[in-house]
């Protein structure tokens, strides 16, 4: 486990999504009994903290980033009581929870928006939310051209004529970050958890709380990715707006007055990477998720350039560097390095769409697993990548519950693929995600073979090679070295953290590795003589 001082700086966290961890009671979904049941586990792997997307009560249009409570549970996934179970459990097992924020937007069953659309125009619960009146001569147009990340317009019409903005699902009305009463309310809804023992907050959409105060016409907010603004240009009207760092610097002062170094992650879609670092200034935010490193193709030369940009600009300002491969919201690297390098990011699979090279993907994303755990500073996983999860890439689409399926007219699958339960037990029933055979999202057939008890003190396998890099990891504290590069041919990246040798070889010739080092662990067995193959990453010593 860290030091209680700066743990964050180093640690290793691990992503959960509640609805597809572990289901304790058999009725398909993940709950919290099933993760507190499931925490020895993930103490045994080697990770230092847990993070969980949303659990409180919400009528899932948005598999819960549409909250209508911010101080309770889902009874889909249980109640309060278990909350501070899972927490207690946690601490035992020494390891930290940090739980999932989403304050840009509430759900439209939020007791404040139903209060909202009950209440007149300009009405002090309207100042609440981003009402407008329309355009036109009968307000019938909405107020500007602002598009929803999920696609189709970001406003929708209410009785009285008057117009609310949701930069994302309909049903998320986008709250006013303008308002005091808004902000107090999110500094108490802070309190409520700490006092409950969490021990940090990742922050949804962090970059989107403030929008610019006249609503400026934009043609476009698009996809997160599609929101951020050209190198050199003022970002969007709707994102990264200067004012929001006011809000971070109150809630850091919120965190600062709790005991056992409370912290604050941002996700925040936000490029180049010294915009970024502004979130991790030191009387902000501890992290941002380093999503420029997620989406940087697998090609020696861009990652190296990302890596030293984005610890460069997180150095400025004192703050660690995040590294991450996976998450709830983009496919699994094991099939994003399965396409032609260099393809772009794809938003959703299925079945007909172009399938990836299965065991390219999983070398590859072994390969680069090994590399981001190698770095300095702190790094997520998401749950089933230690078992080397693949994307549900044939999943019919009647089952798609993502509402960028639906909004986007059925252009892009979604994020459901990436969300499927995860296996735990190759003949158990929902591979053991659950004692039926019930799951939210239906899981494939070839998943049997990733199961965790399929390759546990297995040697070799994905799981085993994660848990000897996290122990390793930790013995040679890499999470509180310092990178040093090797200059080596262009088709290799290599670097020195510490006394450890991480080298990735990308090209289709084998690479040499110094003499004398003594091989600590590799992503693939080396050649017969030692050196190592294309798509494959070695850490050494020596």
């Amino acid at each position: 486990m860290p030091s209680p001082t700066d743990w964050w700086r180093s640690a290793v966290i691990y992503q959960i999504y509640p609805r597809s961890f572990a289901d304790s009671n058999g009725d398909g979904m993940g709950d919290l009994p099933g993760i507190t049941a499931r925490l020895a586990g993930l103490r045994d792997l080697g990770v230092d903290a847990v993070w969980l997307s949303p659990f409180y009560p919400s009528p899932q249009h948005d598999a819960g980033y549409d909250v209508a409570d911010y101080r309770s549970v889902d009874p889909r996934f249980g109640d309060l009581g278990d909350a501070d179970k899972m927490i207690a459990e946690a601490r035992t097992l020494g390891l930290r929870v940090i739980v999932d924020l989403v304050p840009n937007h509430t759900s439209n069953e939020h007791a404040w928006f139903r209060a909202a659309l009950r209440a007149a125009p300009g009405s002090p619960e309207r100042e609440r939310y981003v009402f407008r009146d329309g355009r036109g001569d009968d307000g019938s147009e909405p107020p500007n051209g602002w598009q929803s990340v999920f696609g189709g317009p970001a406003w929708q019409r209410v009785a009285d004529g008057q117009w609310y903005l949701h930069l994302f699902d309909v049903s998320q009305p986008d709250l006013n970050w303008g308002n005091p009463e808004v902000r107090a309310e999110f500094e108490d809804i802070l309190r409520f958890w700490l006092d409950r023992g969490v021990d940090g907050f990742r922050v949804d959409v962090a970059h989107g709380l403030i929008k610019e105060a006249t609503l400026s016409d934009y043609e476009y907010a698009g996809e997160i990715l599609g929101g951020m603004a050209p190198e050199g240009a003022p970002p969007p009207p709707m994102w990264d707006q200067d004012a929001v760092h006011e809000v971070y610097r109150e809630w850091r002062a919120v965190l600062d007055a709790y005991e056992g170094d409370r912290i604050l992650v941002a996700e925040a879609w936000v490029q180049p990477a010294d915009r970024l670092a502004r979130y991790v200034r030191p009387d902000e935010m501890h992290q941002a998720f380093n999503f420029e490193y997620l989406d940087t193709p697998w090609i020696a030369e861009r990652l190296r350039k990302v890596i030293d940009t984005t610890t460069a600009a997180n150095a400025a300002v004192g703050a660690p560097t995040t590294w991450v491969l996976s998450n709830h919201d983009v496919v699994r690297h094991a099939t994003r390095l399965g396409y032609p390098v260099g393809e772009r990011r794809r938003p959703g699979i299925g079945a007909e769409d172009p399938q990836p090279d299965a065991p390219l993907g999983l070398r590859r994303a072994r390969a680069a697993s090994l590399q981001m755990l190698g770095l300095p500073g702190s790094a997520y996983l998401y749950q089933g990548e230690e078992l080397g999860l693949p994307e549900h890439t044939t999943m019919p689409d009647e089952y798609r519950q993502d509402p960028a399926w639906e909004r986007s007219g059925h252009a892009e699958r979604g994020r459901d693929g990436c969300r499927v339960p995860i296996p735990w037990e190759a003949d158990a029933p929902s591979y053991g995600f659950g004692p039926t055979d019930a799951s939210w999202l239906p899981q494939p057939s070839s998943w049997a073979e990733y199961a965790l008890d399929r390759q546990r003190d297995v040697p070799g396998s994905t799981y085993e090679l994660y848990r000897s890099a996290l122990r390793l990891r930790r013995e040679h504290r890499l999470g509180d070295g310092s990178l040093e590069w090797l200059e080596t041919a262009p088709h290799v990246l290599a670097f020195r953290n510490g006394g450890v040798l991480v080298v990735t070889n990308f090209g289709e010739s084998p690479a040499d590795l110094p003499a004398g080092v003594e091989v600590l662990l590799t992503s693939e067995p080396l050649t017969g003589d030692g050196q190592v193959p294309q798509d494959v990453t070695v850490w050494a010593r020596g």
